[in-house]
Parts: structure tokens; sequence; C-alpha cells
């Protein structure tokens, strides 16, 4: 079992797309580590050897930031632009989203569930 940054990758895929499991890590970055460090893209993940498996994970704690460190900045860079003030910020405080895009409809993920707000009540004709 490779275990790397705390994250258990897939035994069955090949090492290029198992990397990408660990949180900060994608196909592109993912490539350039095992490029640097001379492995098969095509290897699968069972079949790396424990001396491949440390070269990994010691590329990828010296060279990168991922996982729990990344995260936490995410949510400290999150908290700065709701603590000045920012659009983004008050964007992130109110659940809606943050880089533009319509709400009159959609933004569903955003926003959650609907919320049904009810109806105009239709004022009754006196005679």
């Amino acid at each position: 079992m490779a275990r790397i940054a705390g994250v258990d990758l897939p035994r069955n895929k090949r090492v290029v797309i198992g990397l990408t499991s660990i949180f900060g890590i994608g196909v592109s970055t993912s490539k350039k580590i095992l490029g640097k460090l001379g492995i098969s893209e095509d290897t699968k993940v069972s079949q790396l050897t424990d001396d491949q498996v440390n070269q990994i994970r010691n590329e990828i704690s010296s060279e990168i930031k991922v996982e729990g460190a990344l995260k936490s900045e995410v949510q400290m860079n999150i908290k700065r632009l709701m603590d000045i003030g920012t659009y983004r910020g008050k964007r992130h405080r109110r659940g809606l989203p943050v880089r533009g895009q319509r709400t009159r409809t959609n933004a569903r993920t955003r926003k959650g569930k609907r919320k049904t707000v009810a109806g105009k009540k239709k004022a009754s004709a006196k005679k």
C-alpha cells in the first residue's frame, strides 16, 4: 500500500493518476514529479518499489504544499478576504457564487437547496 502525504493511493491505477488523489496535485504536477524522478507514468501504483515510493514522498514533501497545509492556506486566504471586506469576501460570507456567475437561476451548488417563498395573494375584487 503506497501512502503519501497521509493519503492511500489507489493500487490499481497508474501512478500519474493515483497521485492526483492527493489534494494539491493534479495531472501536470504529477507528470513533473514522475519525470524528475525517472519513473514511468504507465506504472501501476501496486508495482512501485518501496524505494520509488520514498522518492516520490520526499519529492512531494520538499517541493509542494499539499493536503492540510494547503487547505489551511486556502481557508486563511478566504478569511483574509472576508476580514478586509472585499466583494469576494462578502460573497463568501453570504454563500453566493464568487466569480461573477449568475444567481437568478442556477447557482444551486453555492446557495444550497431551494427555499420556497410563498407567492403573493391576489386581491379579491369586492362588489
